[in-house]
């Protein structure tokens, strides 16, 4: 007979070995599931002391991400090393989607623009050990009205300050803001009139709270809208006349079947159309120094 105090051992141990007896046999979990381990499984990354080029994701669910996810991930949605993403711990962690599911909580994150954005840059930067390190910072919730973004609000105040938090975590650049937001002020009308100077004021206050006057705000021209306003809210968002905020359009993009949510194969797209725009953003500007 085996001592006493050695039997809750030996019943740890079977039922360690029971339960991974079931994990091998057991079906695969849902890829949702499966990429919210993946993301959370994630260590700090060796780069995270390295300067990064910063970009700070906000808005609403197209920019956290609704596209579906297919398996395997296409490769412009992979984990890279040098692709980096703030946690809401405020730790660095290789960037792998879905990127807001510690950010967005309240929904089922799936694939946005942000991860075929970095690859882009990298493809133009090339590869070595002395290469690019991008660091992500995912700071947009779903269903949110623009005056929720407004300084002093509980939304506009958390973006800020993880953006600090990732220029103080290792140091950078803060190259962009990537903004994807106004379909829910697409329902009433006036939110959708009022939604030229509230995108207005908050690009000044980004600018001043960050210290960054010369701020790029890269803001993507609506695909759909949730009412019947969409296109006075689009309106507003091409005749915002403030020195470096440009517009990349989404409309046309293929839309899943709620007609609301861009597809994932949309997300590839304006990942690349936005990381494009970016570097003939800075190339202009280089070429003007």
């Amino acid at each position: 007979m085996k001592p006493a105090a050695r039997r809750p051992l030996l019943l740890c141990a079977l039922a360690a070995a029971a339960a991974l007896s079931f994990l091998l046999v057991a079906p695969p979990p849902p890829l949702a599931a499966h990429l919210s381990s993946l993301l959370l499984a994630f260590p700090a990354s060796p780069y995270a002391g390295r300067p990064k080029l910063l970009f700070l994701l906000a808005g609403q669910s197209n920019m956290a991400g609704r596209g579906l996810a297919p398996y395997p991930l296409p490769a412009p949605f992979r984990p890279h090393p040098r692709v980096l993403r703030l946690a809401a711990s405020r730790r660095w962690v290789v960037a792998a989607p879905p990127l807001h599911a510690d950010i967005d909580t309240h929904k089922a994150c799936g694939l946005g623009p942000a991860m075929p954005f970095a690859h882009r840059l990298l493809q133009e930067a090339g590869s070595g050990e002395s290469s690019l390190v991008l660091g992500l910072v995912p700071s947009a919730v779903g269903g949110t009205r623009i005056w929720m973004w407004a300084k002093g609000e509980p939304l506009y105040e958390a973006a800020v300050a993880r953006a600090r938090a990732a220029l103080g975590a290792g140091g950078g650049t803060l190259g962009a803001v990537l903004w994807f937001q106004g379909e829910s002020d697409t329902i009433e009308l006036d939110d959708a009139t009022a939604y030229g100077g509230r995108m207005k004021r908050l690009v000044n206050d980004l600018r001043a709270d960050l210290g960054i006057p010369d701020l790029l705000l890269i803001q993507v021209g609506l695909a759909s809208g949730e009412g019947n306003y969409t296109d006075i809210v689009r309106e507003a968002q091409k005749n915002i006349k403030l020195p470096n905020v440009i517009l990349v359009d989404a409309i046309g993009l293929p839309l899943r079947d709620d007609q609301l949510h861009l597809s994932t194969e949309a997300q590839l797209r304006l990942g690349d159309m936005l990381g494009q725009a970016y570097l003939k953003f800075n190339s202009s500007t280089d070429s003007r120094q």
